[in-house]
C-alpha cells in the first residue's frame, strides 16, 4: 500500500497528529474514484494501530497481523463487480472493513446492493469491547455513501459517543449522499486530481510509456488512477469505439438500438461514462449554440442511465433511452 505522491501533505499532517497523540476519532476521506482513497485509508489504519514510533513500521506484530489478508468464500463483491475488500480482510483482531457482504436469506444468495444496519450494529457493538492488541481499534467503511438509512442512522450514534483509541475512517466518492450529520462529524480529507505533469509521472512509474501516459490521462479527465486503469483494461480502444459510435448515431449512419445492444453487452457504465465525457468535449468546442440543449439534454440522460444501471431495468433500455435523445 504505497502512498502516490499526491498524498503527501495529507499523510504528513496525520503522522504529526499522531506524534501528538491528537489522530481524529473519525475521518471521512473523500473523492473521485482512482485518486488511492482506499490505499491511503488502509496505510492510515496500519499507522494507527503499529507499536513503533516509526510507523507503520511493517515488521512488528501489529503491523504484520494487518498485513495478513483473507477474502471470504464466496468472495465479497460491489455492485460493479469488483471485489468489496480488494486487499482482502485484515488479520488484525482490532482491525475491522466494513463494506458488501453477502445476504444469506434469499436462493440463490446474493449480495447486498447497501451497507446495511446490522453491520453497523455489529460494528458498534465491537468497538465498546477493549482492544485485543495495543490500546487502538480502527474500522474502515468503503463505500461510505451506500449505507442506507438505517445503518446511517446507527453509524451516528456510533460517532455521537467515541470511545478513546477507536477510529472509524469513511471512504466516499460521493460525499453528498451522506447525512449532514455525519459529515459533520467527521474530520474530513478531500483527494483533488493531482497535476498532469505529477500524473505523468507517476503513471510512467507503473510501467506506461509516455505516449500512453498521456493519451489514458486525457481519457481519464486527469484521474491517474483511471487512466491507469484503462491502458491496461483495453479501456482506450473502448474509448474509441464509442466515440465512433456517436459521430455515427450524429450523421445517421447508426441506429440508437444498435449502438444500445452492443455498449450493453460490453461494458455498461464505461461505454456511457465516456459517452458522456465526449458530449462535454463536444460542448466546448461548440460553434453551433442551437445544437447546445440536445448535448445538455443527451448528458442529463445518459448520467442518469448510469446512476440507473444498478436498478432492475435492462442495460440496453438505459442506453437506448439516453442515445434517443441525442439522435432525435
Amino acid at each position: 500500500m504505497n502512498l502516490a505522491p499526491w498524498h503527501a501533505e495529507d499523510w504528513q499532517r496525520l503522522l504529526t497528529r499522531r506524534a501528538q497523540n491528537q489522530m481524529p476519532h473519525a475521518l471521512l476521506l473523500s473523492g473521485a474514484a482512482g485518486l488511492g482513497k482506499r490505499d491511503f485509508a488502509e496505510r492510515l489504519a496500519a499507522l494507527i494501530l503499529c507499536a513503533s514510533e516509526d510507523a507503520p513500521c511493517h515488521s512488528c506484530h501489529a503491523c504484520r497481523l494487518f498485513a495478513q489478508r483473507f477474502q471470504r468464500d464466496p468472495e465479497e463483491t460491489r455492485p460493479d463487480g469488483t471485489l468489496a475488500q480488494p486487499h482482502g480482510h485484515p488479520g488484525h483482531p482490532d482491525a475491522r472493513f466494513i463494506g458488501h457482504v453477502l445476504n444469506e436469506k434469499p436462493s440463490p444468495k446474493k449480495m447486498y446492493a447497501e451497507l446495511i444496519v446490522e453491520q453497523i450494529r455489529d460494528l458498534s457493538a465491537w468497538l465498546v469491547l477493549p482492544p485485543q492488541l495495543g490500546r487502538a481499534q480502527v474500522a474502515l467503511i468503503d463505500p461510505a455513501d451506500e449505507l442506507n438509512v438505517a445503518a446511517s442512522n446507527a453509524l451516528l450514534k456510533t460517532l455521537e459517543e467515541p470511545g478513546a483509541g477507536r477510529h472509524l475512517i469513511l471512504l466516499s466518492s460521493k460525499p453528498a449522499r451522506l447525512p449532514a450529520t455525519i459529515r459533520s462529524r467527521c474530520q474530513r480529507i478531500d483527494f483533488q486530481l493531482p497535476s498532469p505533469e505529477q500524473a505523468r509521472a507517476w503513471l510512467v512509474a507503473q510501467k506506461l510509456d509516455a505516449n500512453t501516459a498521456a493519451a489514458a490521462l486525457e481519457a481519464a479527465a486527469g484521474n491517474p488512477g483511471v487512466a491507469l486503469d484503462l491502458a491496461k483494461s483495453g479501456g482506450l480502444a473502448l474509448r474509441a469505439e464509442v466515440e465512433t459510435d456517436l459521430r455515427a448515431l450524429r450523421d445517421g449512419a447508426a441506429a440508437a438500438s444498435q449502438i444500445a445492444l452492443r455498449w450493453s453487452k460490453s461494458d455498461p457504465e464505461r461505454c456511457l461514462w465516456f459517452a458522456a465525457m465526449h458530449l462535454q468535449d463536444r460542448a466546448r468546442a461548440l460553434t453551433a449554440p442551437a445544437e447546445l440543449p440536445k448535448l445538455a439534454t443527451g448528458f442529463d440522460r445518459i448520467n442518469r442511465a448510469r446512476e440507473q444501471l444498478r436498478g432492475p431495468l435492462r442495460p440496453e433500455l438505459l442506453i437506448l433511452d439516453a442515445l434517443s435523445a441525442l439522435a432525435a
